[in-house]
């Protein structure tokens, strides 16, 4: 969890436990032959592999070889965030597929097509073709808490992260604000922000206040920034629409004034439309399969 506000975390107490509670545990804690085998191959199936297209162009490097020079990672994460880069971000300039997450868990599997709804499993790649540096991702997929430091490894340690910036787009229920207002009183939705201590450009929205924490892949992807130096912010939308909805993607808006998606905002005539079509879209499909 990123919180970023200081808390003091106790840690787990091992009074009140007897010795034949220890004993009984230690007995549990045995594992035989078949069970390290069965962890094992549990383990390479939620191994987490970043496949890069083969076929790219000299200016933007090797991505299997060595690192490639990324000046700007614009990561949307949930299917809302998703389908507002998509509309308003990928479809006003010109961007080109680079690369896909594959990975399994309880809760998803990656599509391995290109071909996807903002509510399908995928999570994608893609570059700008006029600024080869800029990389955007669209993750759409369940990413496990022991497959976050495997994404975070794979994805950053492909970066040369000499002057980079990091802009996270997530949404969360608002029932998980913490106020001291009724979350029905609420104007729903609404965006705040959370950033790391290197990031001192200007920030969209208001900051997420205290006690309130950021979880999952976000708050793993603001976490590994603050560690290691990187200027990063989030921009976490808090809706009461758990679904793909046009007014939720609306409210992520402000953020493309920031300096980091202005200049990626060329021609915003058909992102209304584009909007529509996605959410039409999504509301057939899930009639269809429902």
């Amino acid at each position: 969890m990123a919180t970023f506000f200081g808390e003091v975390v106790a840690a787990p107490s091992r009074a009140g436990v007897d010795d034949e509670e220890e004993e009984a545990a230690g007995e549990q804690r045995e594992e035989t032959p078949e069970d390290r085998e069965i962890r094992r191959e549990l383990g390479k199936k939620r191994e987490v592999h970043i496949l890069w297209n083969s076929k790219l162009s000299a200016s933007t490097g090797s991505f299997t070889d060595e690192q490639f020079p990324c000046s700007k990672f614009i990561l949307a994460i949930g299917h809302n965030s998703v389908a507002f880069l998509s509309s308003f971000v990928l479809n006003s300039g010109c961007w080109e597929a680079v690369g896909s997450v594959k990975l399994w868990n309880e809760w998803c599997r990656t599509s391995n097509t290109r071909s996807v709804l903002p509510t399908d499993a995928f999570c994608l790649f893609y570059k700008l073709i006029s600024d080869p540096t800029v990389l955007l991702c669209q993750c759409n997929c369940y990413v496990a808490e022991d497959q976050q430091f495997q994404w975070l490894e794979k994805v950053f340690g492909c970066m040369r992260e000499e002057d980079l910036q990091v802009t996270i787009l997530s949404t969360c229920p608002v029932t998980d604000y913490k106020t001291p207002e009724s979350t029905l009183t609420l104007p729903s939705p609404f965006l705040k922000a959370l950033k790391t201590k290197d990031f001192k450009e200007t920030i969209c929205c208001p900051l997420l206040e205290q006690p309130n924490i950021v979880q999952g892949l976000p708050a793993a992807v603001l976490s590994y920034c603050q560690v290691w130096q990187i200027p990063a912010v989030l921009y976490q939308c808090y809706t009461d629409v758990i679904k793909l909805d046009t007014v939720t993607i609306e409210a992520f808006k402000p953020v493309l004034s920031s300096k980091n998606l202005k200049s990626l905002v060329k021609d915003m005539s058909r992102s209304g439309e584009i909007l529509k079509k996605l959410v039409t879209t999504n509301e057939i499909h899930n009639n269809i399969y429902t």
